[in-house]
C-alpha cells in the first residue's frame, strides 16, 4: 500500500514538473529537454530540475 502512494505521489509530481517546464519562459528546445529528463529519470530528473531548471537559484545568475 505504502508502495502504491508512493508511486502516486511521484506521478503528481512529475506531472507539476512537466506542467511548470511548459509554463517556464525558456525556449522549446530546452523545454523538450527537461521535459525529457523528468519524465525518463522521474526522481532523479526532478532533484536537477528544481535545483537547475527555469526559476531555481542557479538559473537566476
Amino acid at each position: 500500500m505504502l508502495g502504491r502512494l508512493a508511486i502516486v505521489v511521484v506521478y503528481l509530481l512529475v506531472a507539476f514538473a512537466v506542467v511548470r517546464v511548459i509554463q517556464s519562459n525558456e525556449k522549446l528546445e530546452r523545454k523538450i529537454l527537461w521535459i525529457l529528463l523528468v519524465v525518463l529519470v522521474p526522481l532523479l530528473g526532478m532533484i536537477i530540475w528544481a535545483l537547475m531548471g527555469p526559476g531555481s537559484p542557479v538559473a537566476r545568475r
